[in-house]
């Protein structure tokens, strides 16, 4: 049954940043961009920007996987990892010059995201999945409906922070965010790509407030992927290959253990959209090439 819950929240300079507290990834989502802005990076695109993200996108891993499970057997506030205490701490943790060894295993899944913003500013950021291609690849007959397969994320060792039990909700990957800029701007954003999710919106959320690039090309732009993805089994650091040159160099030579794809829009990438609605009413959406989706206004 749906629920109506408190949304986890960090203020970044500029902007109030919402998601989704546990079982979901919530967390890590914001602390990326909440990190990433502790860095002081000042440029987009270059190798600040990416090492940042991608050192950022660690660190906020590494504290997902080690808290966040069924909200019931939490052992700590999740709001609390994004104090500015904790936050200052983490980000004294990144290295500007080199990567942190990465031996990192997620699984795979299939999901949609969806944004929408009325004309009178409400804003929904939505996320849909069943995880794998198929789900469970269990139909029930009655309805055609096909069952998802998010119980996949329990542990069957029941000492285990995600230990399978009776009433116990898995972890999952599902984030939808929203933004609430202090300028009245509110934003809506997201996409699918299971551990891609957060590293996406890190993406497109600090090409458009943090480097000032225009929605739509913070939604094109070329995208990075840290961690495995559907049917493959490395977790190395993936970009499209119009990443400039000269910052896949020097991101291999900070240590990050680098492959360029072949493809420039990469499905690997996910499918993002995000909508900004402005204080005078003008709503701007974008979509992402990579994928069939799309942008519209009624």
């Amino acid at each position: 049954r749906a629920q109506r819950v408190t949304p986890l929240e960090v203020a970044l300079k500029g902007a109030t940043l919402y998601n989704l507290p546990a079982p979901t990834q919530g967390m890590a989502s914001l602390m990326i961009l909440a990190l990433y802005e502790r860095l002081g990076v000042s440029d987009g695109e270059g190798f600040a920007h990416l090492h940042g993200l991608v050192e950022s996108t660690k660190r906020a891993f590494l504290l997902r996987d080690r808290y966040v499970t069924d909200p019931g057997r939490l052992d700590i506030d999740l709001q609390s990892l994004l104090s500015a205490e904790n936050l200052d701490r983490e980000a004294a943790e990144i290295d500007p010059e080199r990567a942190l060894a990465w031996p990192h295993t997620p699984a795979p899944g299939d999901t949609i995201w969806m944004g929408t913003v009325d004309a009178e500013g409400r804003s929904v950021s939505f996320i849909q999945s069943i995880y794998w291609e198929f789900g469970s690849g269990v139909v029930l007959p009655e309805s055609g409906v096909l069952w998802q397969n998010r119980g996949i994320s329990f542990s069957l060792d029941e000492n285990d922070l995600r230990g399978l039990a009776p009433g116990r909700k898995p972890f999952h990957t599902l984030n939808p965010a929203l933004a609430r800029f202090d300028d009245g701007r509110s934003m809506v954003y997201g996409t699918m790509g299971g551990e891609g999710q957060p590293q996406t919106q890190a993406a497109l959320f600090s090409r458009y407030a943090f480097h000032h690039m225009p929605l739509q090309q913070a939604v094109a732009a070329p995208r990075w992927l840290l961690g495995r993805t559907w049917g493959e089994e490395s977790t190395n650091l993936k970009l499209e290959s119009r990443v400039a040159p000269e910052v896949v160099e020097r991101l291999r030579a900070a240590g990050h253990d680098v492959e360029v794809l072949a493809s420039s829009y990469s499905d690997t990438m996910g499918h993002a959209g995000a909508i900004v609605h402005h204080p005078d009413g003008l709503i701007e959406s974008a979509h992402d090439p990579r994928s069939d989706g799309g942008a519209a206004s009624v």
